[in-house]
């Protein structure tokens, strides 16, 4: 896919802006951010709250468009591709994870991360299963999310970002709602998976602790990277 131009970095942002009206105020968010994420490489975006690094990710991960710059995937420029050929982009190449892990509650941790695959299309129930075993939730597979505890729920979740061996998986906050215990265990778990894997990781989080999972610890400060 890559077409040669700006393929020194998988994922590269240059100049990127973004502000919100809020009422008759402007917010600016984002003041020109330039960023390089090499293939592989395991990124942790941290800050305070209301920094920027959600809005960030939003913009790398093709879910929201900047007012102003430009984000390469592997030398495609996204936002110059037309919604279909982003959506596309977005199935194909990426993954996400949130805080509140959005499971279907009736449907069975199996059935929850077969979901990505349906979209697409493909009967991947043997990934699948093969995805919750990676996880240690083979014997989970028939449960619902709320037969599951918090942790279970994002391991799930994890095992629903890879049934479709992404290239990139974008989280935001994925500990956020663990103690943490569980939350550092989890992030051993994604980092260890993405490894094998050899899949690019940017996630999102307030606690610079988890930080010292990854490559590179970038902080987000009043919408630049300090």
């Amino acid at each position: 896919m890559s077409n040669g131009a700006n393929s020194e970095a998988w994922i590269k942002a240059e100049n990127l802006h973004r502000g919100y009206s809020v009422g008759k105020k402007r917010v600016e968010v984002l003041h020109g951010i330039n960023l390089e994420i090499n293939r592989g490489e395991k990124i942790f975006l941290c800050g305070p709250s209301g920094a920027g690094k959600t809005t960030l990710m939003y913009i790398l991960a093709g879910l929201e468009r900047p007012e102003e710059g430009t984000v390469w995937i592997d030398g495609v420029n996204l936002y110059a591709q037309s919604r279909r050929q982003q959506a596309r982009i977005r199935n194909q190449r990426m993954s996400y994870i949130f805080q509140n892990y959005y499971l279907m509650p009736e449907l069975t941790a199996l059935e929850n991360v077969m979901v990505p695959a349906m979209i697409g299309g493909k009967d991947l129930t043997k990934k699948a299963e093969e995805s919750l075993d990676r996880v240690g939730l083979s014997k989970r597979i028939d449960h619902l999310p709320a037969e599951l505890s918090g942790g279970e729920q994002q391991r799930v979740a994890i095992a629903r970002a890879l049934v479709n061996s992404p290239q990139i998986i974008f989280a935001d906050e994925p500990t956020g709602n663990l103690d943490s215990r569980n939350g550092s265990q989890v992030m051993d778990m994604l980092i260890n998976l993405t490894k094998e894997d050899d899949v690019t990781l940017v996630v999102v989080t307030h606690d610079e602790s988890l930080a010292t999972h990854g490559d590179r610890k970038l902080i987000v400060k009043d919408g630049v990277i300090a």
